[in-house]
């Protein structure tokens, strides 16, 4: 069955050629097909399009109304076709990611610059928040992806963990007398602690594995960023909370030094998610492959 679209571009090749024929050759049809297609679209319209004479066809005054509309339609449509290659072909297009301010520090940039340079012409955005706040993000559409600390338990949600972390627990030049010595977490509690924030999925983690092993912690300062909890521990506030492979600088240098804990908190990860209901666009196919690997 013919559609009304392509009715319509047999139409504008006949009007382009004022023939049947010519139309006919350069859209690689029969002349009968391509007068059939004419009539056709004629019918439907309940109005005559073209002046047919033995010489060719010539456009009727509402022919030639039409054309211009349909003209200008086919040529839309001839770049959508076009912008949608470019999406595809990565020559344009828009990547959103969500993701916390640490993990965009410490993870997420040098995997940036790596796309960046390999497909300088797609638009970057990102969000930042909190891991609850960016599967909010994603799930109303805001971002395309988001990169966050795990675990993350969502059905709807798919999930790939991209790099183990650990959680440890570092302190400055003050405190290295006090812990010369291996701890456990009930002795560790009754240091002054630094932690994140409450609603941090980090600090919930650490939080619910003490919790496991009947401790219960109460810091003394709770902070809203990474950052500011290692330059707490740097100043000598207390014992600080952190991720290991985010704190290597410090440790390396000796400017912090790690606790020797009798047990070890378990690694977890950061994983990158999205939405299972939505397709990736394919920059957002092309980033995740290359964070994953």
């Amino acid at each position: 069955m013919v559609s009304k679209l392509d009715l319509y571009r047999v139409f504008c090749i006949v009007g382009k050629n004022k023939s049947f024929s010519g139309a006919a050759k350069e859209l690689f049809m029969t002349q009968p097909a391509v007068s059939q297609s004419i009539m056709q679209l004629e019918r439907e319209l309940d109005t005559r399009l073209f002046n047919r004479t033995p010489k060719g066809v010539t456009l009727t005054n509402e022919g030639s109304l039409l054309l211009e509309y349909v003209n200008s339609a086919i040529n839309l449509i001839e770049i959508g076709e076009e912008k949608i290659a470019e999406f595809k072909n990565l020559t344009t297009g828009e990547l959103r990611i969500g993701v916390g301010d640490t993990i965009s520090k410490y993870f997420l940039l040098p995997h940036l610059e790596s796309f960046r340079s390999r497909f300088p012409n797609i638009k970057l955005k990102i969000e930042n928040g909190t891991t609850d706040e960016l599967i909010s993000f994603l799930k109303s559409g805001q971002v395309d992806i988001v990169i966050c600390n795990l675990p993350v338990s969502d059905p709807t949600l798919n999930v790939t963990p991209c790099l183990d972390i650990h959680d440890t627990f570092v302190y400055g030049d003050k405190y290295r007398k006090l812990l010369a010595r291996q701890i456990d977490f009930q002795e560790l509690t009754k240091l002054p602690l630094i932690f994140l924030e409450p609603s941090s999925n980090s600090r919930k983690y650490v939080e619910d594995y003490l919790s496991t092993k009947g401790v219960t912690i109460s810091p003394e300062f709770e902070l809203g960023s990474h950052d500011l909890v290692v330059e707490f521990a740097r100043m000598n506030m207390g014992i600080a909370c952190v991720t290991r492979e985010f704190t290597e600088h410090y440790l390396e240098s000796g400017i912090l030094h790690e606790v020797q804990l009798t047990e070890q908190i378990p690694h977890r990860s950061i994983g990158i998610c999205s939405l299972k209901s939505v397709p990736l666009s394919p920059a957002s196919t092309r980033f995740w492959e290359l964070v994953v690997g």
